[in-house]
């Protein structure tokens, strides 16, 4: 998820002539960061259930009945507490069917690629909207309903169930996160490598020249107000101070890997999931003492010099910068210059960029800079085979498609060994 100069090159991501126009909120006249969508109004997202092919991707994998039986259980309930246990169980229990599908435990449900990660995006949101719409025989304020969504939201994200070994010997500790499709309105199949590299991942043990890893993952949505409201620090404050690396994954330009060397503290207004653009400094706590960069810390490198895979891997240094005492934004290929206010990272100005800079700067306000490797990594585009690349006629899947998102798992996996044992 690169800025809009770069994504109209590798993704055409200008959207198209008839979609509904993204609501931009700028610095100067942005609604609050906690604004939340009505509890009883669907949003964006879940609008897109009704077309023809999340109802596709939901049959074709078995997740079907994921919201179904939710609505089911849901309508049992008796109390709040009850209810929220619910949620709990489900959510806790989505993620675990996405993760197992994708590592070939268990029946695949379906016809699709095991490793697909759109099952778990869908069957999220229908779940999302089973509980908006819910009508419970009790008072349940929006409050508790916001709750019980937030709730969700983390569970089924596996934001809750990071495992980190503990007094393991020898046994390193990696982090790392995904991200929800986006561009939905472009092409409504479209899948998320970082995404299915997460599920893929979750749980494993890699091998590195400085022994095992175990790989613990959780998956972001692409939506500018979850960001606003902390959802990357929230999940990954806990964490960083117990593992040995991390990295945050998105995906990036056609036929390559990025590793970021500087992220930008600036949102440029590309809209999200929902539609929403926001154009302003990227918000955090404790905004007088925020930096205008922040740095990977990875070893990139020994990552670049190793032979991960298929795609080539770079070392990206360009970011886009105010120069101290200027007024007009200036490429830097070599990063920022001293003073400078940021206008792009390397990662661009969406959030990719964004989660980069906030575990980065997580990482420094623990005191862990020195520590601690981490920082972004960027991979290829996941493209349809040549002959269904029309989102208007083509299939949900392809062999190509299929074996471009395995290789960029299998890459990822490769990248995250070298790191792990530089």
């Amino acid at each position: 998820m690169h800025s809009p100069r770069v994504r109209a090159g590798i993704l055409g991501l200008a959207l198209v002539a008839g979609l509904a126009a993204p609501t931009t909120a700028t610095a100067a006249g942005a609604a609050p960061a906690s604004a939340s969508p009505s509890a009883s109004a669907p949003t964006v997202e879940e609008r897109r259930l009704a077309q023809a092919v999340p109802r596709e991707i939901l049959g074709r994998s078995g997740f079907d009945t994921v919201a179904p039986r939710f609505a089911r259980l849901l309508g049992a309930s008796h109390s709040y507490a009850q209810a929220r246990r619910v949620v709990d169980g489900e959510g806790r229990g989505l993620w675990r069917r996405a993760v197992d599908r994708a590592q070939g435990r268990g029946p695949a449900g379906g016809d699709l690629s095991r490793d697909d990660d759109r099952p778990l995006y869908w069957a999220r949101l229908a779940m999302i909207s089973e509980l908006r719409t819910w009508e419970p025989a009790f008072t349940v304020d929006d409050g508790q309903r916001d709750a019980l969504m937030d709730a969700l939201e983390r569970a089924s994200r596996g934001q809750d169930d990071v495992r980190l070994p503990r007094h393991a010997k020898g046994l390193k500790r990696v982090l790392v996160t995904g991200f929800d499709p986006f561009t939905l309105d472009r092409d409504i199949r479209i899948s998320n490598p970082s995404g299915a590299t997460a599920l893929a991942l979750d749980g494993t043990v890699i091998r590195t020249a400085d022994g095992p890893a175990r790989v613990e993952t959780v998956v972001f949505p692409v939506r500018w107000r979850d960001f606003s409201q902390g959802v990357v620090e929230r999940a990954l404050r806990p964490y960083l101070p117990h593992v040995d690396l991390f990295t945050t994954v998105s995906q990036g330009r056609v036929g390559r890997f990025d590793l970021e060397r500087t992220n930008g503290a600036w949102r440029g207004g590309f809209p999200d999931n929902d539609n929403v653009g926001r154009t302003e400094q990227v918000p955090v706590p404790d905004p007088a003492s925020q930096p205008q960069w922040t740095a990977t810390t990875l070893p990139y490198a020994a990552i670049v010099a190793a032979d991960t895979g298929r795609f080539p891997v770079y070392d990206h240094t360009s970011v886009t910068e105010i120069p101290a005492g200027g007024t007009a934004p200036v490429v830097r290929p070599d990063g920022p210059t001293a003073g400078s206010t940021a206008r792009a990272g390397g990662g661009g100005d969406y959030l990719s960029n964004e989660i980069a800079y906030r575990a980065t700067l997580l990482r420094d306000r623990l005191g862990l800079h020195d520590s601690l490797p981490g920082g972004h990594v960027h991979t290829p585009v996941l493209q349809f085979g040549a002959g269904n690349t029309d989102p208007a006629t083509g299939a949900v899947t392809d062999p190509e498609f299929v074996r471009n998102r395995l290789d960029i798992i299998a890459q990822v996996r490769a990248i995250l060994s070298t790191a792990a044992g530089a």
